[in-house]
């Protein structure tokens, strides 16, 4: 088989196209035919070292989603036929209920290999069965930023009918949480530095748009348009420079769901007031168990719900899709085809 393997972790040029040994299943695992991956943020910095002790720094295969379709079965399979399209969890030994320290250790692309190789074994807890309405590629998406939006809104945000919800952003992440908002009957706020963007997300079903960079003080902007009373829930990505606006704007009672650390990791202008004297849920997200991307994928088949796909690239141009991703010039999920 061929895989794309990181030498050294110095950036996405030092990746290189492999000739590799065929897996084998063994008992209780499957072979899947990777057919799609694709690219978040955590996988720019592990391409970069930036987990450092963390993480694998050479001969690393790397990228966390994968979808494909199962080719052989290990000894004792049953939940699995061959020919099944699957999807892989993003956290393999997360099966449900809270997560706890053997469960989050292990996951794939950072200290052990990833997805992009054309054939990978699998416990069969690992894999759910991929929604007949999407292609290998839409399934690709769900892994990380998809299960990320739907842990945000519904299974820890228990977003309702009639509440306004502020999602920051065109990523992967923000657009799905828009499309999982607007499907649990939300009102939603989209802000982002792009006009162009915001029209498209218009188009997706963003009831309000916020133009951050013409607008910094973009907070008190979301406070006005909730009438004064504040947002229920704002799905919080940017980190250092984005969450005193988010603080600005939320009810008090309200959830801040804490995503992504895109501007910074760092919190040393917090506004401590306003979430101690308000009441205000801060809420840590950490993608999700099988469990709920089982429940998200029963929820996206039943409604047509398709992720929104920038851009699809083949496994020899990864170094390009890793570039296209951090210019910032994406609207959605920049995808691998393998």
């Amino acid at each position: 088989m061929k895989a794309m393997v990181l030498k050294t972790a110095t950036g996405a040029d030092a990746l290189e196209l492999r000739d590799m040994p065929d897996p084998e299943p063994g008992p209780g695992e499957v072979l899947v035919r990777m057919r799609a991956s694709s690219l978040n943020f955590r996988d720019t910095l592990i391409l970069n070292g930036g987990y450092r002790k963390q993480q694998k720094t050479e001969d690393l295969i790397p990228l966390s989603d994968g979808a494909g379709e199962v080719v052989a079965l290990g000894p004792g399979v049953t939940a699995f036929r061959v020919g099944d399209r699957v999807t892989v969890n993003f956290c393999p030994d997360w099966v449900g209920g809270d997560p706890d320290r053997n469960n989050l250790d292990t996951r794939p692309g950072k200290s052990e290999d990833g997805m992009l190789a054309e054939l990978k074994t699998f416990p069969t807890h690992v894999l759910v069965k991929t929604p007949d309405h999407l292609s290998d590629v839409e399934a690709a998406s769900l892994p990380c930023a998809g299960l990320t939006a739907w842990s945000a809104i519904v299974t820890l945000g228990c977003v309702e009918p009639g509440e306004l919800v502020v999602t920051q952003g065109t990523g992967g992440v923000s657009l799905f949480a828009l499309q999982f908002a607007k499907l649990a009957g939300a009102e939603v706020i989209v802000t982002s530095s792009s006009d162009d963007k915001l029209a498209r997300a218009k188009d997706l079903g963003a009831n309000h748009l916020i133009n951050y960079t013409d607008n910094p003080d973009w907070g008190c902007t979301a406070l006005e348009i909730s009438g004064g009373r504040g947002v229920d829930h704002v799905v919080e990505l940017g980190g250092t420079q984005t969450l005193k606006q988010s603080l600005m704007c939320v009810r008090p009672g309200g959830t801040v769901s804490m995503i992504g650390v895109l501007s910074g990791a760092t919190f040393g202008d917090i506004l401590l007031p306003f979430v101690v004297s308000r009441q205000v849920r801060m809420q840590g997200v950490t993608v999700g168990s099988r469990q709920g991307l089982e429940a998200m994928c029963r929820a996206m088949a039943v409604h047509g719900v398709k992720p929104v796909i920038d851009s699809v690239y083949p496994m020899a141009e990864t170094a390009a899709a890793v570039a296209h991703l951090e210019s910032g010039r994406h609207f959605g999920k920049v995808c691998i085809e393998i």
